[in-house]
């Protein structure tokens, strides 16, 4: 296989699962919102497991595909278009907040598990078809829990930092909901700004595996054991 072919074999590898895990977990979104009371989401077509009306081109293809080929890469990245939630038409607001922002990560773990547990039925002869429907798997099972546990850091708009807001006292709440405009920047400084000070130093510091990776790991050995795969 030459190596351009090799190259896209790697990539369908970590960008199919990338598609399917956004969009399912932003269609998880919409769907609950959809049956708490607000038609934002379907009036925009976004209550759908198209992918095409959920990725961004940027953010779910390139950005991906740009941190595993470029040097030092290895480390996945990316997002999808948010789904539009008025949440001022949610009927029962803060608990019906909670359940649209808790669907898009408890569709991924279900997708993990899911995943985990379609590899015992992939036939056990090993040639280069099954090798890349296992790596579809296990790609899709990792991805699905880091993007979990991901969501659910408290920073808004993250799904962590929407709960957080909905179960806050209203003077508090309001605080965090103004952060949301800087929740990609405050995302982007936990993962990067360690790594670049404690480089200064001579230190590895990554925040991001404290906060992300050690619990997604933990989630993802547990999700193995459950499903029998390990």
């Amino acid at each position: 296989m030459s190596q351009i072919g090799g190259m896209i074999i790697n990539l369908t590898v970590w960008i199919l699962p990338v598609i399917f895990a956004v969009t399912m977990h932003e269609a998880a979104h919409g769907f609950v919102a959809k049956l708490f009371g607000d038609q934002t989401a379907s009036r925009l077509g976004r209550v759908t497991l198209n992918p095409m009306k959920h990725i961004d081109p940027f953010g779910t293809i390139l950005l991906p595909a740009l941190c595993l080929v470029l040097p030092g890469g290895g480390f996945l990245f990316g997002y999808a278009k948010p789904v539009p939630v008025n949440f001022r038409a949610l009927k029962y607001p803060r608990p019906a907040t909670v359940a649209v922002a808790i669907a898009g990560p408890g569709v991924n773990l279900l997708l993990a598990f899911v995943s985990m547990l379609a590899m015992h039925l992939v036939p056990s002869t090993m040639n280069s078809a099954t090798a890349w429907i296992i790596q579809n798997l296990y790609n899709s099972a990792e991805i699905n829990v880091w993007l979990a546990v991901l969501n659910m850091l408290p920073i808004p708009p993250l799904d962590g930092g929407r709960i957080l807001v909905a179960i806050a006292p209203k003077q508090l709440a309001t605080k965090l909901a103004s952060l949301e405009g800087a929740g990609l920047l405050i995302l982007l400084a936990i993962i990067f700004l360690p790594r670049v000070i404690g480089a200064q130093f001579g230190q590895n510091w990554d925040l991001f595996a404290i906060l992300v990776g050690g619990p997604a790991d933990w989630l993802f050995h547990t999700l193995v054991r459950l499903s029998g795969t390990g």
